[in-house]
């Protein structure tokens, strides 16, 4: 309609025939022009319309068609960033609507209130006139409309000058002067804050020193790696003692978890790596007392090495199949009572299931199901409650499984994947029901495997520990900064009260030093 108003007004003008024919082939041009433009906007906007339902489809679908919880948190990360870049891909395509459509306010119902311990920095928008723009009244203030951003700034660098004003007696010559106050690192330049700043990088957020190194050069603070790698050494060696402390007290627990994860170990002067272990025992949450994971790093996985860390401790260990372990339930002058996990028995049937779609699997995890049901039941309970709850429900439960399992085990073969899965249960049944008869014992070994976790995913960017000695300090900063986590404190807030601490502190009360909620 437009294009056939435009042409038609060109009769109107004062132009020869030719000037006409010329004007109007130009106009039609652009016009034609015009159109294909939107045209070829309208197919990527379709284009990216059907794109971004797919992604919403799979990120909000239903619960068995959207992605699944074993799916990797990252490809979830994925999705949702792409959601945002079609929107606004759409939103730069079609200007003609997002500058003429009403704009709604966007849905903030899932937005989570800002935390209150953050400081407020308040900017008032006050209109250019007190005067009312249409009768020219004085406007009355009737409300607030407050709206809040979050904002961050990057690491920043600053110095602490310790000036010291020496004084002289005029009488006897004597010089006076008040001592710097003492450091972990004696003369060195790094206060408490920025030593707990590189220990949180390369230890929690697992960062290697030559990144670290880049991010304080891009504040123009020079760095080098051999002085943060120096820094990092002092500081795993006065922390130390802590570490010790924390493992006395794990020892005074009468369950633990128990298990380990391989990490590569750069072997001197080939350039090739071995594989070490990194040992992880932890509290059990059940029990009354502090909440620790202690890291211990090993040269390989031999079952001496938890020999060595438990020495004569006594109690019940939950572990997996591992047969490393397996020593340590036959001793007789220290016995460790053997805990199996149902986390792992169950995982057995899961892989199954996920195989072939077992019928016998899929019954098997709807029953251990239960047992969990009757866990996240008793969670919040005492411990004669919870031991009351599980004699009621989780022993009856466990019985008919037992003998169900059996009778599916005789029918059949061995060999299979089947086999193998109902062996595994059947195998370790004593250790598995064990948690059933008390109130106190854990169902399974999660608690450990969910600590190592973080460092699973950290050994991607570290790749390797450089020497023997640099991975036990590494366990050690791990030891401190999990427990803090464990016990709901801030790990970088924790390491920097105590740096500063540290120096002075009498032995006698390093316990008031430790990452523990007490």
């Amino acid at each position: 309609m437009t294009a056939m108003k435009s042409l038609a007004q060109l009769d109107q003008l004062n132009l020869d025939a030719d000037a006409k024919t010329q004007v109007a082939g130009i106009v039609q041009t652009l016009l034609d022009q015009a159109q294909q433009e939107i045209r070829v906007q309208e197919l990527k906007i379709q284009a990216l319309t059907m794109e971004l339902a797919h992604l919403r489809h799979i990120r909000f679908g239903k619960k068995n068609e959207s992605l699944s919880s074993v799916q990797p948190s990252l490809f979830e990360e994925f999705v949702l960033a792409d959601i945002a870049a079609i929107g606004a891909e759409i939103e730069q395509i079609d200007a003609t609507a997002k500058t003429n459509a009403p704009k709604s306010p966007r849905a903030r119902a899932d937005r989570q209130p800002l935390p209150d311990h953050l400081p407020r920095i308040e900017y008032r928008h006050e209109p250019v006139s007190c005067q009312c723009g249409q009768c020219g009244r004085d406007l009355v203030k009737i409300s607030e409309d407050v709206t809040e951003q979050l904002d961050v700034e990057s690491a920043r660098f600053f110095v602490h000058r310790h000036i010291r004003p020496q004084y002289a007696c005029k009488s006897c010559e004597t010089v006076t002067a008040e001592p710097v106050p003492p450091a972990i690192i004696d003369g060195g330049m790094a206060a408490p804050g920025l030593l707990a700043w590189v220990m949180t990088n390369k230890y929690l957020n697992h960062l290697p020193l030559y990144r670290i190194e880049q991010i304080a050069a891009r504040e123009q603070v020079m760095l080098p790696r051999s002085t943060l790698a120096e820094w990092v050494g002092r500081t795993g060696v006065a922390l130390q003692s802590l570490v010790d402390r924390l493992i006395w007290h794990l020892l005074k627990g009468g369950t633990l978890h128990a298990d380990e994860t391989p990490v590569a170990q750069l072997e001197p002067g080939n350039g090739k790596t071995r594989k070490a272990y990194l040992w992880a025992y932890r509290s059990n949450d059940l029990d009354p007392g502090p909440r620790i994971i202690i890291f211990d790093y090993q040269a390989g996985r031999s079952g001496r090495h938890a020999h060595n860390f438990l020495q004569n401790w006594q109690g019940h260990l939950l572990v997996d199949d591992y047969g490393g372990y397996k020593s340590l339930f036959s001793r007789t002058t220290s016995p460790c009572t053997e805990l199996a996990c149902w986390a792992h028995a169950r995982r057995k049937f899961f892989d199954l299931h996920a195989a072939n779609n077992s019928p016998m699997a899929f019954e098997a995890l709807q029953r251990i199901g239960d047992l969990y049901a009757i866990e996240s039941e008793g969670k919040q309970l005492t411990i004669e409650a919870r031991q009351q709850l599980r004699a009621e429900k989780s022993l009856p439960v466990l019985d008919a499984l037992h003998d169900w399992l059996m009778q599916i085990r005789m029918q059949i073969a061995n060999g299979g994947a089947s086999a193998k899965a109902l062996d595994y249960t059947l195998k370790r049944w004593p250790s598995l029901v064990r948690y059933a008869h008390t109130g106190n014992l854990p169902i399974d070994n999660n608690p450990v495997e969910n600590a190592i976790r973080p460092i699973a995913i950290g050994k991607k960017n570290w790749l390797f520990t450089g020497s023997e000695r640099a991975g036990q300090r590494a366990a050690n900063i791990q030891t401190l900064f999990a427990t803090a986590q464990l016990n709901g404190l801030d790990p970088t807030a924790w390491l920097k009260e105590i740096l500063v601490k540290l120096p002075t502190w009498p032995n006698s009360r390093i316990d008031e030093l430790l990452p523990l909620n007490t």
